[in-house]
């Protein structure tokens, strides 16, 4: 069975089942990865998922439980937060993700400012441009 399915933005996701899995997993740590990131906790549900990703709460809950299963997710109740092996998978997958918007623009810093190579290296360095302690990037 497919099942035609839009995230938040009303692009289509994947049609097949298979792909279905391996995108929302993808979706769903990346999610967890940034709210982690973000401070707003390290735990989630199903109802927190579908507010941001537009999936279904009882879909939802079915991709957790799966996550949780391929050893991505903990359980706790209904709260899920992630493995090791899920902070490791959702942060490279995140990067990969939203690389392209983390990198300084064109004139920012010179080609061997550390910034681009670390997401915190950058957040650094945006604060040196800025006026706080800044030592020489270009």
């Amino acid at each position: 069975m497919t099942v035609d399915l839009t995230d938040d933005w009303g692009l289509p996701t994947p049609k097949t089942p298979a792909l279905q899995a391996m995108y929302w997993r993808s979706e769903i740590l990346q999610l967890m990865y940034w709210l982690r990131g973000e401070g707003f906790g390290d735990l989630v549900d199903a109802p927190l998922v579908e507010r941001f990703l537009g999936v279904e709460a009882d879909r939802c809950t079915t991709y957790l439980d799966r996550l949780a299963v391929e050893g991505y997710l903990t359980i706790d109740g209904d709260w899920y937060a992630l493995s090791d092996r899920g902070l490791e998978v959702g942060g490279r997958e995140f990067i990969d993700s939203f690389s392209e918007l983390m990198r300084p623009t064109h004139g920012e810093c010179n080609a061997d400012c550390w910034c681009h190579m670390s997401a915190d290296e950058a957040d650094a360095c945006a604060a040196g441009r800025l006026g706080h302690d800044h030592h020489d990037h270009g």
